[in-house]
């Protein structure tokens, strides 16, 4: 469905059902660089299991009007103001990587519209390193390259793909590569730039799970387990063997992690 944001269309998909406000709701962020169909198998989970839901294209991202925001705080905002356009009063958060962020911060900024807290694939800083912000800035094939042979794990890379067919490394190329020129690069310096993340942890009230790979290259597990120490009451869960990108290779144990 299309919503209007702060003025401006943005695309949300529901899992296959129409959104209900009278359901618990659910809003599924995504990571830099990618779209709502990062979500596409746990969304229709949840969709047919008593929850409503929401995963927008962030501004600029899939089908969403752009341009993309800039930073951490102004996509926080901007989910919030999401959760007033659909008519939902609060959700339970689920972002990855640079949605991990959007999560927390929205938390912290706008505590009275978040009911519990999903971090998957999270850090106490995102820093993204100098090569990587400089092929994306150039809208270089090399930044592709790079956030998708670090973001799957060794399993991944050798075709682990639960579902018959699908190749992992192709399929995140792809999205990537369909996203509009500098929009990689916008999301990427946001995060390296975020550095409220301690901060905005400590103001957490609501059930939260961080939810980590064992093998992830991109925010590594040590470093989600600081951001986690920093939220009170942190369930952390280390998924045996994966990457950066759980939605993918990890489908069913990262929504076994997320239920609790």
């Amino acid at each position: 469905m299309n919503l209007q944001v702060n003025g401006k269309q943005a695309f949300v998909a529901t899992g296959g059902r129409e959104f209900d406000r009278s359901l618990p709701a659910v809003v599924l962020i995504h990571g830099a660089g990618f779209d709502h169909t990062a979500w596409a198998l746990h969304s229709r989970w949840f969709a047919h299991n008593g929850f409503s839901v929401l995963v927008p294209d962030l501004p600029g991202h899939g089908r969403s009007a752009g341009p993309a925001l800039g930073s951490i705080a102004e996509m926080a905002d901007w989910t919030a103001a999401l959760l007033n356009a659909a008519g939902a009063s609060k959700a339970h958060l689920i972002g990855h990587s640079m949605g991990s962020l959007i999560a927390l911060d929205t938390a912290a900024r706008h505590p009275d519209k978040v009911s519990a807290l999903s971090l998957i694939g999270t850090a106490a800083a995102m820093t993204v390193g100098p090569d990587l912000l400089k092929a994306a800035e150039a809208n270089d094939q090399a930044a592709i390259d790079m956030v998708s042979i670090w973001g799957l794990g060794f399993s991944a890379e050798l075709g682990g793909s639960l579902a018959p067919g699908l190749w992992m490394h192709g399929g995140a190329q792809r999205t990537l590569q369909y996203c509009a020129p500098g929009v990689l690069y916008s999301d990427l310096a946001a995060c390296n730039a975020y550095l409220d993340a301690p901060v905005s942890a400590a103001m957490v009230k609501v059930p939260t799970t961080v939810i980590l790979g064992e093998r992830d290259m991109m925010t590594p597990a040590k470093a989600g387990k600081a951001l986690a120490a920093a939220i009170p009451n942190a369930r952390t869960v280390v998924l045996a063997g994966a990457g950066h990108m759980m939605m993918s290779e990890r489908p069913d144990a990262l929504l076994a992690a997320i239920r609790g």
